[in-house]
């Protein structure tokens, strides 16, 4: 590998101050499985606010909570029923305002989870729809066609749902209705200006609680291209049901609401788009603050794999000035450490043909302790999925009657689905569900399959004990924090064998991750500040990453 100086976006910024989002790291709450405070076998409100220490101990920055809103749950909460409620398996609206202002008490921010594409089938407003029939003001505020065919049999186009089957499900009428993920799911119509107008106020109902920002769901999706054309023969780059020109200007609006309150609220957008440039648009100065970063996820293990990633990422985001947002799993995706012990390290959603190959364990930890080191050292931000900073494995040998992810169903059972990285945690105690649920709890946990294994695996086991998983993220989070070189800001890479990632960044941090089949020498003159694993005679072993100070500060970022 070339040294050489990877351009950021602010490189000349103080970061003292620099807003938090720039350099935050962020804990993902799933909330049905992080904690169930009241016994019914669902994580809900009241077993979060009973869990905020271990946030705040972790050393995190926020937490973004999946959502939470009323939901029948179709498709874990992001079927909304009810913008404006919390769901009553969760808790209250009055429970939502105690936690963000224990959350705040504690240092910690909060970002909650906005569904704008679709809402439920349950949704007001789409139940309202249905009734009125065909040619109705009401059903112009969804995607309500006429379908092909002599009798309109056939879907009004050639779309396939995300979930498995065509985007489209028939009424009782005889009309269709659009829905890019599940039937429960219908699209909105973004062309209407009472769709727009209600989301705007949505908006200032949560900042008004308090909320520090917002996760926006399928950023790209809202906007379709007019007419609806068929996917097959369709020549234009984006999808027709995504990327179209139009979605900027709502994000200029939404913008300029979030600018409008004090404390530097903020956006973070779930955005798969793998063109950079296109990428980027969303990030303008006057659109969305930040979008994940899933092409890191992606990344076989591999340093070319992951250099390529890196510069990229930071050469699109340096000229809209937004910091990059790192991370390595979600709701939506097999654990990392499940995906870096198999043979095909890479990502791509495709569970069927994944589903039952080996993994190596023990492998995909001691990746997983330098990925995390290695995300964390990047310039930015960064998210961590509930589980990742315990080691979690993805749960694969889910028994069929148990899994409830529409994909599952949907594809008629070759898709594997996402229960498995939706397992509830293990928090403490020798037997399931490791006081997930308090003792005596009236019902087991909604997915109730947690491994054995996870028993040493719990925050408890895990707490105290030197080298574990969660103690490397505890260590790692607190340096992150003190160390002024670290979150966003330059980085540049330092000449290394091919299979080495060698990295600095300001005030003598040094980072290195060894990627390849045999150890490699420690920088000489440079103090040990971190590794996911021991050195061997004062060398890095393979698949492990060390955080060093050097000696003397370079002053070439």
């Amino acid at each position: 590998m070339h040294g050489g100086r990877v351009p950021t976006s602010e490189d000349a910024q103080d970061q003292a101050t620099t807003p938090w989002w720039r350099s935050a790291v962020i804990y993902q709450v799933y909330p049905r499985s992080f904690a169930d405070g009241n016994g019914d076998g669902t994580g809900d409100i009241a077993g979060l606010r009973s869990r905020l220490g271990h946030l705040a101990g972790l050393g995190v920055d926020a937490l973004w909570l999946s959502p939470w809103y009323v939901s029948p749950l179709a498709d874990g909460g992001y079927d909304v029923a009810d913008y404006r409620d919390i769901d009553p398996a969760f808790g209250t609206l009055d429970e939502a305002e105690a936690l963000i202002r224990e959350a705040h008490t504690l240092g910690l921010r909060v970002v909650v989870d906005l569904v704008p594409n679709h809402c439920s089938e349950q949704h007001p407003w789409f139940q309202a729809a249905l009734t009125a029939g065909p040619g109705a003001p009401e059903r112009e505020l969804f995607h309500f066609r006429a379908g092909r065919g002599e009798n309109g049999e056939q879907p009004p186009n050639d779309w396939p749902s995300h979930f498995g089957g065509p985007a489209w499900s028939r009424t009782a009428d005889g009309s269709w209705y659009l829905h890019m993920f599940a039937p429960e799911q219908p699209d909105w119509n973004w062309e209407n200006p009472e769709v727009r107008a209600e989301f705007l106020s949505v908006l200032r109902f949560w900042l008004d609680l308090g909320v520090d920002g917002f996760r926006i769901d399928v950023t790209d999706h809202l906007v379709k291209e007019d007419g609806l054309p068929d996917a097959a023969g369709h020549h234009h780059r984006p999808h027709p049901w995504r990327d179209q020109e139009g979605v900027h200007e709502i994000y200029r609006s939404w913008r300029k609401v979030l600018d409008s309150y004090p404390g530097d609220r903020a956006f973070v957008a779930e955005l798969w788009e793998q063109d950079p440039q296109r990428f980027a648009r969303y990030l303008r100065q006057d659109e969305l603050h930040t979008a994940f970063n899933f092409p890191l996820l992606r990344s076989p293990w591999s340093a070319a794999g992951f250099r390529a990633v890196i510069d990229a990422t930071l050469a699109a985001h340096a000229p809209v000035g937004a910091p990059a947002t790192w991370v390595l799993s979600n709701h939506d995706t097999t654990r990392h450490v499940t995906r870096y012990g198999r043979a095909d390290t890479s990502y791509d959603f495709d569970r069927a043909a994944r589903h039952g190959l080996p993994v190596d364990l023990v492998l995909g930890t001691r990746r997983a302790r330098a990925a995390a080191l290695l995300m964390l050292a990047l310039p930015g931000s960064a998210y961590v999925y509930q589980g990742d900073e315990l080691g979690l494995w993805e749960v694969e040998d889910i028994p069929d009657h148990l899994r409830q992810d529409p994909t599952w169903l949907r594809s008629g059972g070759v898709d594997r689905g996402r229960d498995g990285c939706r397992v509830p945690l293990p928090w403490e105690g020798e037997e399931q569900p490791f006081g997930f649920s308090p003792e005596r709890a009236s019902a087991a946990p909604w997915l109730d399959v947690q491994p054995d294994g996870w028993r040493e695996l719990s925050v408890a086991a895990q707490t105290g004990a030197p080298g574990s998983h969660l103690e490397l993220y505890r260590r790692a989070l607190r340096l992150r924090r003190t160390l002024p070189g670290l979150g966003d800001g330059p980085m540049r890479w330092q000449d290394s064998t091919p299979e080495v990632l060698d990295f600095t960044r300001p005030d003598g941090f040094r980072c290195v991750v060894n990627l390849g089949p045999e150890p490699t020498p420690v920088p000489a003159e440079a103090t040990v500040l971190l590794a996911s694993g021991e050195l061997v005679d004062g060398a890095l072993p393979p698949d492990t990453a060390v955080w060093l100070r050097e000696l003397r500060e370079r002053r070439d970022l």
